[in-house]
């Protein structure tokens, strides 16, 4: 069973993908989408909440794309899932009745407190250092700059 989303999970892996190939030039969604067999328009909605909240940057321009806005060890899945979460939670609508309220959200916000938790304990560079270990992803760059 997998309690993250279907949104949820592509931006962490999109996240991750950027963080690996972004270097020396940004990463286009066409790219990103082609390496992960989706359509782009499946990937714009996600990659803007994440340049929205700081995660992604956009850089425009023929040679233009994405590259992450700070260093891959100071981003964490947890960072990735929420912004994933509320750009969900605007488009869904949730029950509303005094059992949902009192009994069923309490239970669900502490789950998902607990869930985010364990996440924010992954960062982007530790997901980069797995694949480059499990999957031999080769990288234009293995350097992360501090800037």
């Amino acid at each position: 069973m997998n309690f993250l989303s279907r949104r949820s999970l592509l931006a962490i892996a999109a996240v991750t993908d950027i963080a690996l190939h972004a270097r020396p030039t940004p990463v286009s969604a066409k790219a990103l989408a082609a390496r992960h067999s989706l359509p782009p328009r499946h990937l714009e909605p996600v990659l803007q909440a994440l340049v929205r909240h700081g995660i992604l940057k956009g850089v425009r321009g023929p040679r233009g794309g994405y590259e992450l806005a700070r260093e891959r060890r100071r981003i964490t899945a947890g960072d990735i899932v929420r912004v994933a979460m509320a750009a969900q939670d605007e488009e869904g609508a949730v029950p509303v009745s005094r059992l949902a309220e009192v009994v069923v959200a309490p239970l669900v916000q502490r789950g998902t407190e607990a869930f985010l938790a364990e996440l924010d304990r992954v960062t982007v560079d530790d997901l980069c250092n797995k694949a480059q270990a499990e999957m031999a992803v080769e990288m234009a760059s293995p350097v992360d700059f501090t800037i």
